[in-house]
């Protein structure tokens, strides 16, 4: 390889430097990693390649593997690029190399571990709204509810008249 040039397809070269920034990952711009982490979904659940009997026809069974599988990556599976830089050749996890854990996690570890539930937020009910007892509406208030003007066999009339 001679040389390497750099194109953005999508947005400006002033949005990415300063989201590159923000995110205080690397100096560089650079897809392989993400293609690298695509490559690795594809090659792990079989719904992203259309060549299994099971398609993704829900979104949430496909979500819930996707967490499953980017949890299991962080944690579980070693690394081999990052074996050779950051943990002098021991194995590492990408969850060891950024510090956030000391050991690669077994997936019974990982299953058994104990974590805060979420907030409870209350979901929507579906159906009919139960019909409120309260007083009736002031007459004044009925008023404003009915239609200013209304149609009538394709004539315009008033609705006081």
């Amino acid at each position: 390889m001679v040389e390497v040039t750099r194109t953005m397809s999508y947005g400006s070269q002033e949005e990415a430097e300063r989201l590159l920034q923000q995110s205080k990952g690397g100096n560089v711009l650079n897809t392989a990693f993400i293609e690298r982490l695509n490559a690795t979904m594809r090659q792990r659940l079989a719904l992203l390649t259309r060549k299994c009997h099971q398609s993704a026809r829900r979104l949430h069974p496909l979500e819930t593997r996707m967490y499953l599988l980017g949890t299991t990556y962080n944690l579980c599976w070693p690394h081999h690029e990052l074996c050779k830089t950051t943990h002098e050749g021991r194995a590492c996890t990408p969850a060891m190399a950024a510090g956030l854990t000391d050991h690669i996690w077994t997936m019974s570890e990982l299953l058994h571990d104990k974590i805060a539930p979420l907030p409870w937020v209350e979901r929507k009910r579906r159906g009919q709204r139960k019909k409120q007892a309260h007083s009736p509406a002031p007459v004044a208030q009925l008023a404003r509810l009915r239609p200013l003007v209304r149609l009538r066999k394709g004539i315009l009339c008033s609705a006081t008249g």
